[in-house]
């Protein structure tokens, strides 16, 4: 490929309640500032950040309330979404997730949504940043942070390449809408914003085109929302859990999750959350999810990632948080993959 690295700090932890994420980039690239080969970019949070302290008349926490539909949510974690429903029963879990979210609504009343001057502020600044990077022919790397920060980061990248598919290796689906939203953390938002599913808010400053669903995967999703299942069955995005990674074998997700995302594209955004990891293996994380990937299955992940460098055009890693870290094993892990990606994207 022969491009400079252009390596993104986006230090922001707005979208999330949890504090620390932000001084993720810096700890993470620390070793790599006087490297000639790559070109270096900081973005800072600015302003002071907003907390939500989500109660309700009946329950003291939205954890309590979530409790009350965990028997939905196990059941559909043991399916492999729409694929293995029938019509009734797929009608019948949509009516459930429309009910559900309806009775959140209801014990929410007035929701205040946190950070969100300051988050398109930021977002704009980096937006910049990484559309900067792409015409200098750079291959921009943007380490969160967050991951609200790839709202930004990629929505530039499709800006650039016209057409492209994203892959959301996660733990968590980030396909809640402002409507859907329980908390008003925006964290929960992101990928349902880069494939203008969430239209209201979040991308004002992007003037280009978005995510087109059937070109969208998520990869390792086991910890979604009961109610974010009914938005992605609605919107049609393919769904790999950490269980079918587990069944079918690593080379066989990504090569599907590849296949799918650039198919009649211009190529591919990858965008990496850290807490696909399981949390036994990497704590540093702000929102762990249990019985997540090994150490083995996340660097043959890695790998298997590389494989697809020609047709990948811009990358995220995300939500390292320091804070949360034992020992610097996060700190090492994400290290060994941004330092992969340096070597096969470069």
């Amino acid at each position: 490929m022969n491009k400079k690295i252009a390596l993104i700090n986006a230090c922001t932890d707005f979208g999330i309640n949890v504090d620390g994420a932000g001084f993720g980039p810096q700890i993470l690239t620390q070793d790599l500032l006087n490297n000639s080969n790559h070109h270096h970019y900081l973005i800072k949070q600015e302003g002071i950040k907003e907390k939500i302290d989500f109660k309700t008349s009946n329950y003291t926490t939205i954890d309590d309330f979530i409790k009350d539909f965990r028997s939905l949510l196990l059941k559909m974690h043991e399916q492999h979404f729409e694929q293995q429903m029938n019509d009734d029963e797929l009608r019948s879990y949509c009516s459930n997730m429309q009910n559900l979210v309806l009775a959140i609504k209801a014990l929410e009343g007035k929701k205040k949504i946190a950070n969100l001057s300051n988050l398109d502020t930021f977002n704009k600044k980096l937006y910049e940043t990484v559309t900067q990077a792409l015409c200098q022919n750079e291959f921009p790397i943007t380490i969160g942070g967050d991951h609200i920060i790839a709202i930004a980061s990629s929505l530039a990248s499709i800006k650039m390449h016209k057409n492209l598919g994203i892959i959301w290796f996660d733990s968590h689906a980030d396909f809640n809408t402002y409507d859907t939203s329980v908390t008003g953390n925006l964290h929960g938002l992101p990928l349902a914003v880069v494939t203008h599913y969430e239209k209201q808010i979040l991308s004002n400053f992007h003037n280009g085109p978005f995510y087109k669903p059937q070109n969208t995967v998520i990869v390792g999703g086991r910890d979604i929302d009961p109610w974010e299942f009914g938005n992605l069955i609605n919107a049609g995005i393919t769904v790999f859990s950490t269980q079918d990674i587990k069944n079918l074998g690593i080379e066989t997700v990504c090569n599907k999750a590849f296949k799918i995302a650039s198919k009649d594209t211009n190529g591919v955004h990858i965008s990496f959350d850290l807490d696909l990891i399981d949390p036994k293996v990497a704590p540093g994380v702000s929102v762990p999810a249990e019985n997540g990937i090994n150490l083995t299955e996340t660097y043959k992940l890695i790998d298997e990632i590389c494989k697809f460098s020609n047709i990948i055009k811009s990358a995220d890693l995300v939500e390292f948080n320091p804070s949360f870290d034992q020992n610097h094993v996060t700190e090492n892990i994400a290290k060994a993959i941004l330092n992969k990606w340096i070597l096969n994207f470069g």
